[in-house]
């Protein structure tokens, strides 16, 4: 009797927990064949909750990339910046990147896309909204590429309502990660070491993300619209010759292409814009063939489940799920590393931006003494070509971690050009007795803008009146039209670097 008790006893302990592995086994496969269903999802669906009905994980982790929402004045900490991008919108208004989540709406809220009052004005045309939603390639999708790259910034502002979502990277029947920009296939098939149509599941998990982290100009593309001639700034990007910042300079000077003329120094200036798939390409990491996923979106495990962590951000905030799956050592060791790159480049940076700032200032003297086109041209041509690299080496966000030596040559390169712009530009200033020039002072973001004569508290009252005039009918002809997530912004709160 005793000995059938124990048998009993034995078998329930041994049996139950098989019994509830079996069950749990079952279950997530279940839902693994939930997860692995073709949803029903339209094409180029804007709405990430809709998504998000059938991919619960991928969205809820996507929507955590609202914990990222400090507002970072960056021209109040470098205020040389104001005086570098004199005449241009980066001097208004520059604040570091916020996460996924505040995407468009910071780029709705910057003093650099300026305060339209209907669908013809304002300063920046079509294609600023094009790296900040994925209404964007449902526009051109609906009436062709050119007529979106057509026009005002304001003219979309009713169409494009949702922030960077599902679909900019994702098919709808498939869920195959998709490049939705057709100039990234333009321009990687003109600079040809990878070929969009041949690249594989993993080159994609980086290239969906080179969508709008590379260097890119609006290219003038003349059109006609039955019968109309049109003008579209196409987005492009500048690969032909290659990748490094040379490569792009010589692209650029081969087209006399210029931003903007600055506005001190009148120098033909170049504006780098997110160049971190070109320095990625040239880093240890993309040359061991990581991709931007792997390290800004790591696997995660839930019980039987497996999937792609899309709170897009730092790896720093994961070393342990990310950096430290390769690299030897504590996460304090790590960490220690990578403040050592950090503070090498930003040591670079100060002297270039501050080398910089005076070049323009001296250049802007000796055209106020009437120095000639002639006499100035050898310097502003130094001063193009120092900026430019400056700002390619530190415009890509984690440039010094993702390729640190080809940031500091660059950056080195940058001070040297600049160097020589200055020498160049004392020449000038003897000439025309003022050797002795000293600068006006720009420590501070108010000294600055007041050096550039820069109408702050106006741009700020311009803003305000649009965000709650134009702006609120943007949004109320999205929700008429049925493309507006309300999800996407339930908890949003205004932040700007102004207010």
């Amino acid at each position: 009797m005793k000995r059938s008790w124990i048998v009993t006893i034995v078998s329930i302990v041994v049996i139950v927990p098989m019994l509830l592995l079996l069950v749990s086994i079952k279950e997530n496969k279940a839902e693994q064949q939930a997860i692995n269903a073709v949803p029903d999802i339209k094409k180029l669906e804007p709405r990430s909750s809709e998504w998000g009905k059938y991919f619960p994980r991928q969205y809820d982790s996507y929507m955590k990339t609202s914990k990222s929402d400090e507002i970072k004045d960056v021209l109040k900490s470098s205020p040389a910046l104001v005086v570098m991008w004199a005449g241009y919108g980066f001097a208004k208004d520059y604040n570091a990147p916020r996460g996924h989540y505040y995407a468009l709406e910071d780029n709705i809220n910057t003093l650099r896309t300026g305060a339209p009052v209907d669908d013809k004005s304002g300063p920046m045309p079509t294609a600023c909204w094009t790296c900040k939603s994925p209404d964007v390639p449902r526009v051109m999708d609906k009436n062709g590429e050119l007529d979106y790259f057509t026009g005002k910034w304001a003219r979309l502002g009713g169409e494009i309502v949702n922030t960077i979502g599902c679909a900019d990277c994702h098919d709808n029947k498939t869920m195959k990660l998709s490049a939705t920009r057709p100039y990234l296939e333009r321009g990687l098939d003109a600079e040809g070491s990878l070929k969009y149509a041949e690249a594989t599941h993993q080159e994609m998990r980086t290239l969906v993300c080179a969508q709008c982290h590379v260097e890119y100009y609006f290219k003038k593309t003349e059109w006609n619209d039955k019968g109309v001639k049109k003008t579209a700034g196409v987005v492009t990007l500048p690969w032909d010759n290659g990748f490094s910042a040379e490569q792009i300079e010589k692209y650029y000077d081969d087209r006399d292409f210029s931003d903007w003329k600055h506005a001190i120094s009148k120098t033909p200036m170049l504006k780098a814009q997110h160049p971190g798939y070109e320095m990625f390409v040239t880093g240890v990491h993309g040359k061991q063939g990581l991709s931007c996923a792997d390290c800004h979106m790591p696997y995660v495990r839930e019980g039987g489940v497996k999937y792609s962590n899309h709170q897009v951000g730092s790896p720093l905030d994961n070393i342990g799920n990310t950096c430290l799956n390769c690299h030897q050592g504590t996460e304090k060791e790590f960490r220690a590393t990578i403040e050592r790159k950090l503070e090498r480049k930003n040591e670079l940076s100060g002297i270039a931006m501050d080398v910089l700032a005076k070049a323009h200032l001296e250049a802007g003297k000796a055209w106020e003494l009437g120095a000639t086109e002639a006499e100035m041209r050898p310097a502003l041509q130094d001063l193009r070509h120092a900026q430019w690299r400056w700002d390619y080496s530190i415009a890509s966000h984690g440039s010094f971690f993702h390729a640190p030596e080809e940031t500091l040559r660059v950056l080195g390169s940058a001070i040297n050009k600049g160097q020589e712009a200055r020498l160049k530009l004392r020449t000038v200033l003897a000439k025309y007795k003022a050797a002795d020039y000293v600068v006006p002072d720009f420590s501070t973001k108010e000294k600055a803008q007041q050096v550039v004569g820069l109408p702050f508290d106006t741009l700020v009252q311009e803003k305000k009146s649009f965000l709650s005039g134009l702006r609120q009918q943007w949004i109320e002809a999205g929700k008429s039209k049925g493309i507006y997530d309300p999800k996407s912004r339930a908890e949003m709160k205004f932040k700007t670097s102004y207010n």
